[in-house]
């Protein structure tokens, strides 16, 4: 009896467990694509990279607080990874306050990842209309919300929030949602990338 007791544990224990987590990688472990074919920033090139995508709007100090969030809860855990970038829409005459936001995140990690593309208003506009998303930029031309863009220019999100059903963005005034929502995405869609790479490596060694 005990001896049969540690082969269920030693062999078939580990294989249930296997299984389970298999099923959970093929079930969940992508992003849903919520708007395609995102068009490519002036300047910065996006493909081939997960971006994280924001707006600053006019009043740079005012969303300083919201940039700080994101660095800590979001960039500093994955700004390891060789394909992922940040990516802030800001308008013309800005870069005096983008300059002095750069310095202050530089105080809590490097901003090597960390880019700033200055536009016209009515570019920011047509930029943020192609998103296809359901919140809007304000009277700065801004929002708190941040998106997740995959390495094909395209919107990924969830469909099924349990707070908003289908979620474009994540609002970066809010701590607990980077924490229990975006990182978690962020976490998916690198580990879809990882699975995808390692199913080609495989393949070719065939």
């Amino acid at each position: 009896m005990k001896k049969t007791f540690v082969l269920v544990i030693l062999f078939i224990f580990p294989l249930v467990a296997y299984l389970f987590f298999a099923s959970g990688v093929n079930n969940f472990g992508k992003l849903p694509v919520l708007t395609e074919n995102i068009p490519d920033l002036k300047g910065l090139n996006m493909d081939g990279k997960i971006t994280i995508l924001g707006f600053l709007g006019n009043d740079i100090d005012d969303v300083k607080g919201n940039a700080f969030n994101l660095n800590q809860k979001i960039y500093k855990r994955f700004s390891g990874f060789v394909d992922f970038q940040m990516a802030m829409v800001v308008p013309q005459g800005n870069e005096d306050g983008v300059e002095s936001l750069k310095e202050e995140l530089g105080e809590l990690s490097d901003v090597d990842k960390w880019n700033f593309v200055f536009e016209t208003d009515s570019e920011i506009e047509t930029f943020f209309q192609s998103l296809n998303v359901n919140v809007n930029l304000d009277e700065n031309l801004g929002t708190p919300y941040v998106f997740i863009i995959d390495k094909d220019r395209n919107l990924r999100g969830r469909e099924d929030d349990e707070d908003e059903g289908v979620k474009y963005g994540f609002n970066t005034t809010s701590v607990a949602e980077l924490n229990n929502k975006m990182e978690d995405d962020v976490k998916i869609i690198l580990a879809e990338y990882r699975l995808a790479l390692k199913k080609n490596n495989a393949d070719r060694s065939k």
